[in-house]
This record gives C-alpha cells, sequence and structure tokens, in this order.
C-alpha cells in the first residue's frame, strides 16, 4: 500500500500484479504512485492499475489468486478493466480435493450478551413483529389493505409489538405442486414464517381454492390453532367487510399475544447472522467484507450462528472454500450445491458469465472471478460447519453456507428461511435495499459512499483502505454493533426511515 490517501493503491498480497487505486478521484494520468510506478492512463476509483507489465495471456493476480488472463499486452501503470481481462475456466468441482483442515484451538468469547425475545421453541428474536403470510399470490390485494388497517387501527394499542409484516409472494396456484423443484419455494414460505422474529404467532392468509394449502405452511404446533388460518372463500363470510372483520379479529388475538413478550438477557449464542453483500466494488473485498467477516469470527466464537450465501458469487472460489469445511460430508454437499447451480444455469442457457453487473463493473470489478474472491471474505476464517440447501433452516451453530442465488432480495429471503434474526449487508454502489422481518445493519465499502448517504449507511469500512483503521478494530466495533442493535439499543436506518423490500420466492420448479 502507498502512503498518503488520494494516491493510495492497495495491492492486497505480494503476488498480486494489479493494485486498486483508492482516491475519490482516482489516479490522474501522469502520477507518480510509487518510484518507477507512474499511472499511464487516468485510472477511476476503485479500479485496477498494472504493478509490473504483463504479457499477453499471462495470468492477472489479485488476492494472491489469478482472476482472470490478459486479454492483450498490458503496460505498467494500465488502466486494467473488465475489457482487458479473459475470464478464465471456473474450478473443476470433481478435480477439488478435501484435505482434513489443521486443529486449531478456536479461544471461545464468552461474555457479551444482547436483549431478545426468548420463544417457546429456544430460539430468540430480535424483533417483536406480527406476521401474515398468504397461500397464494390471489389475496396479496387483501393482506396490503389489512397490514395498512392493522398499523393504524391495532398497532397502537400494542406498544411492544414492533410492526405487521405481510409476505406476499408469486406462489400458490397454476404450478406443479408435486414437481421435484417445488419443495424449494415451499419449504421457504413454511421456514419464513417460523422466523423468531414473528415469536410463533403468524396469520395465515388462504383464498380456498388454491393448491399450496395453507396447512401445509405452518409447524406442527400451530397448524391446529383455528386462530392462525383464514380462507377467504369461507361462506361464513358475506362481503367485503365481513373478510376483513374476521382478519382483523384474528390479528388481535396475536397481537394480544405478542404485546406480552418481552426482552430478555441472552447469549451471543442466540445469534443467527446472515452476511450478504450487494451492489458490490473493488473495495468491498478489501474493506466491508474483511470487517463483517472477522465480526464474522467473533460470533462463531462466542457460540453464535453465522451464514453466508450467493451459489455464483462463490463458485469461483470454491475450492478456498472446500479447504475450510470441516469434514469430508461438509466439502462434498458444497460441491453439490456448486453443481446442481451450475445443472440450473445451463438449463436456462445462462453461465456465471452474466455475474458482474454493470454498477459492479462502474466500480472496478472485472469479472466475477474477482468478485467471488472478494465476496467471500465476509465469511471470515472460521470452519464450514454445514450447508444447508435453498429453503432449509440451518441446523448446526457455527458458520454456514446457505445456498441462494446472488440475486440481492432473492438471497434476503432464503436467508429469512434459514433463521436469521440479525442481517449484515455490504455495499460498494449503494442501495436502500431493507428488510422489516429483521434489522439490516448497512455497510459501506467505501467512505465515499458512506459520506454521500450518510442518512443511508449504518457504518463505513473505508478508512481501513487509506490505513486510517485496521481490520480487527472496525471488526470489534461492527460486533457491537451488531449486538446493540440485536437489542434494540440502535436503530438501523431503514428501520428509521422506513425503508423494506419484498421478499421474493426462489422458485426453479414449474408452472402449469
Amino acid at each position: 500500500m502507498t502512503t498518503g490517501n488520494e494516491n493510495t493503491v492497495v495491492q492486497t498480497t505480494p503476488a498480486d500484479n494489479v493494485g486498486i487505486a483508492c482516491g475519490e478521484l482516482g489516479l490522474q494520468k501522469g502520477t507518480i504512485v510509487l518510484p518507477g510506478l507512474v499511472a499511464v492512463q487516468t485510472i477511476p476509483m476503485g479500479h485496477k492499475i498494472a504493478l509490473t507489465n504483463i504479457a499477453e495471456d499471462e495470468s492477472i493476480i489479485r488476492y494472491g489468486q489469478v482472476i482472470g488472463h490478459a486479454a492483450t499486452y498490458i503496460r505498467q501503470g494500465e488502466w486494467i478493466n473488465e475489457t482487458k481481462i479473459q475470464l478464465p475456466q471456473p474450478p473443476d468441482l470433481d478435480s477439488i480435493p478435501f484435505t482434513k483442515p489443521t486443529q486449531t484451538a478456536i479461544e471461545p468469547l464468552e461474555g457479551y450478551t444482547f436483549e431478545g425475545y426468548r420463544n417457546a421453541d429456544g430460539s430468540v428474536g430480535t424483533k417483536n413483529v406480527l406476521g401474515i403470510t398468504t397461500s397464494v399470490q390471489c389475496v396479496a390485494g387483501i393482506t396490503q389493505f389489512i397490514t395498512t388497517k392493522i398499523k393504524q387501527e391495532l398497532l397502537p394499542k400494542y406498544p411492544n409489538v414492533d410492526d405487521v409484516f405481510a409476505f406476499n409472494h408469486s406462489y400458490g396456484c397454476g404450478i406443479a405442486i408435486d414437481a421435484p423443484a417445488a419443495i424449494i419455494p415451499i419449504r421457504t414460505i413454511r421456514n419464513i414464517a417460523q422466523n423468531p422474529n414473528f415469536g410463533g404467532e403468524i396469520m395465515v392468509i388462504g383464498l380456498g381454492c388454491e393448491k399450496l394449502r395453507p396447512e401445509r405452511l405452518l409447524s406442527t404446533e400451530t397448524s391446529t390453532d383455528d386462530q392462525s388460518i383464514l380462507y377467504l372463500q369461507d361462506e361464513s363470510f358475506t362481503g367485503f367487510d365481513e373478510m376483513i372483520t374476521g382478519i382483523m379479529s384474528m390479528a388481535e388475538y396475536h397481537l394480544k399475544k405478542l404485546n406480552a413478550r418481552t426482552r430478555e438477557t441472552c447469549p451471543t449464542s442466540d445469534l443467527v447472522v446472515g452476511m450478504q453483500c450487494g451492489g458490490s466494488d473493488a473495495f468491498s473485498g478489501i474493506t466491508g467484507n474483511p470487517v463483517a467477516g472477522f465480526a464474522s469470527d467473533l460470533i462463531v466464537r462466542a457460540g453464535g450462528t453465522v451464514f453466508f450465501s450467493e451459489v455464483t458469487e462463490v463458485r469461483d472460489a470454491v475450492h478456498l472454500l472446500v479447504a475450510r469445511s470441516a469434514t469430508p460430508e461438509v466439502a462434498q454437499k458444497l460441491k453439490d450445491e456448486m453443481k446442481w447451480y451450475d445443472d440450473y444455469l445451463l438449463t436456462g442457457q445462462a453461465d456465471r458469465s452474466a455475474n458482474p453487473t454493470p454498477g459492479n463493473k462502474k466500480g472496478g470489478l472485472s469479472n466475477v472471478v474477482e468478485k467471488a474472491l472478494g465476496s467471500i471474505v465476509k465469511s471470515g476464517t472460521s470452519p464450514i460447519v454445514d450447508v444447508v440447501s435453498p429453503g432449509n433452516k440451518v441446523r448446526t451453530k457455527g458458520l454456514n453456507f446457505v445456498a441462494t442465488p446472488a440475486s440481492d432480495f432473492v438471497c434476503g429471503t432464503l436467508q429469512l428461511a434459514a433463521g436469521m434474526n440479525m442481517h449484515v449487508f455490504i455495499t460498494g454502489r449503494g442501495t436502500p435495499y431493507g428488510l422489516s422481518m429483521v434489522p439490516v445493519i448497512k455497510v459501506s465499502s467505501n467512505s465515499k459512499l458512506s459520506n454521500r448517504w450518510f442518512d443511508l449507511i449504518d457504518f463505513d469500512a473505508g478508512p481501513i483502505a487509506f490505513g486510517n483503521k485496521t481490520i480487527e478494530e472496525l471488526g470489534w466495533n461492527l460486533f457491537h454493533m451488531i449486538l446493540d442493535v440485536a437489542s434494540g439499543r440502535k436503530k438501523v436506518a431503514t428501520d428509521r426511515l422506513g425503508i423494506h423490500n419484498d421478499l421474493v420466492l426462489f422458485n426453479p420448479g414449474p408452472l402449469t
């Protein structure tokens, strides 16, 4: 790393033959970056500068890994963008060996707690939310109407309840309900209804003629509760007003129970934190994601659960993840999920080159390999103890890989189904993404974004790029912020502003 600010260039490992321009104005043509290294072109912030001459077809190295091959001869000091890099082949899944990791004792982290809502099943919520889900998209207009009415007329009577959330989705009818892939959206809806922040108080609004029966969406404990399911086609209802009266009565029944919930001191081991990045840039892998990874390791050391996701954004770094798998079985499950998604993309006549986005490229990420190598850093260094298929719940405390698409809102939906009660979202380009069900801590990878979006970003990891802060220092700060937000002591920007995304199902199954 060079000294100074505006002309700072980050080289992540000594093996790298590229560096990242850190200053907000990038590197102007003619800038002396280091003795013997001059920018021969103007290089935008976040983009790569060649640290040496690179021959055609020679490897381009970042993070100590090959991110591609030079499409043409590249001079020292030249700007390297996506047009100058040829995409390499992805790691061959069958040839990635599993080597039992060296057993190193992980020092437990003790004495850290948060104030959460303890549920009957042992899970802990960080919010207290009335959940409404649907068994079919036909009723979405009703649930939108009723959510507004509950917020206006009932919620003020129950001050301990944070919010009302309606999960409207596009599933439930016109589907091949018994097709093998149909299990993914079905278990996603079912497991979201069991999220700890709902406290077991969930309402299902059905139509009556749909293929996806509401009873299938409730846990055994609530499936016989006649205060949890309402069919609009129930012949006891005459007209719209009676339907609404029935739903309002059901809502009040659940709100009374939720209002009785109180926060209590819980160990950090009760946290279930989903790590996700979106609108990534070249800084994500050197600031925001490493900070999230450090915090992830602290949570794991404290006995908690963390998961990372986004299959296409780890696929090209999977060889590094297999090496961190706790057992041969976990390593194989990881490769199996990669293979499933490879086949899924092939069926749709797509491949991994569809990622990254134009915004990612504008932020300096040239291809999906570079993106993947930066993406996996948010998982920290802990062993991967389990791999969870799309729509399933986590089963094991520690670091998990929850297989999801890379799409922000689909990934967030599947992480909710996996059981997260806290969310950390790292961004470099910026996004107003938020979820009403769980708090979302927004981490910026660069200070330019944090300063510009001062009221949308919760945590700035940008100072790391200039050496003004360390990963360890900010990692501890993020860990403490997670505990404060989980306790309700601190409110994240998206909750303060009321900005929340719709949930979106991953449905690889056929429609009929």
